[in-house]
């Protein structure tokens, strides 16, 4: 009876270029996305030469309990109003220094745009998402101030200047002629968001 042969081998000597390749090939064609994060300026690590006296007239405070409640100036306020309450105090003008402005010159309220502060405090047991919501508000409300002035003086809004402006993709010369109006516009309402440390539960 005639011997039988074995299974045929297979050769396995390419596999691992072949492996390996394969690899590459899903590296170099896989995207990967990543978390945008919150785009926030901070304070620089030098203290300044002077002590700066601040009025508290000039800090809109504002507190998120545990609960999701908000105190705005020690009093409680649902989260649809604050937007209006930070404009009303960001643009009130006191000191009439501030031309472009159209707030009620309350004199116990900000003296002007530049001097404005709002201080966004909360509990370590506030929920993230609350947190989140309250600080869009108070970032629309600068929005919502600076687009008021763009559209005043260029005809359209800061939002969308300052998106094109930021863009990598947008072409030197625009991004160097919205330079100058980007900040212009920033230096009307400067930015000035506090946001303090966070209290400890009782």
């Amino acid at each position: 009876m005639p011997r039988r042969k074995g299974a045929p081998e297979v050769n396995a000597g390419s596999m691992a270029d072949i492996a390996f390749l394969l690899l590459i090939f899903f590296l170099v064609t896989t995207t990967i996305e990543t978390d945008a994060g919150l785009d926030r300026m901070l304070p620089p690590i030098e203290p300044p030469d002077t002590d700066v006296i601040i009025k508290q007239k000039n800090i809109f405070t504002v507190n998120i309990n545990k609960n999701g409640q908000l105190l705005v100036e020690d009093q409680l306020m649902d989260i649809k109003d604050l937007r209006e309450a930070a404009k009303a105090f960001l643009d009130n003008n006191a000191d009439g220094t501030c031309t472009y402005c159209k707030g009620r010159k309350d004199p116990s309220s900000s003296d002007n745009p530049t001097k404005a502060i709002i201080s966004l405090k909360n509990d370590r047991e506030t929920k993230y998402s609350t947190y989140i919501t309250v600080q869009n508000e108070l970032v629309g409300a600068y929005n919502d101030l600076r687009n008021r002035e763009a559209q005043r003086l260029f005809g359209r809004d800061f939002t969308e200047m300052e998106a094109e402006y930021l863009n990598p993709e947008t072409p030197s010369s625009i991004r160097e002629d919205l330079k100058d109006k980007v900040k212009r516009i920033q230096d009307m309402f400067p930015q000035k968001l506090s946001e303090a440390e966070t209290s400890t539960a009782n």
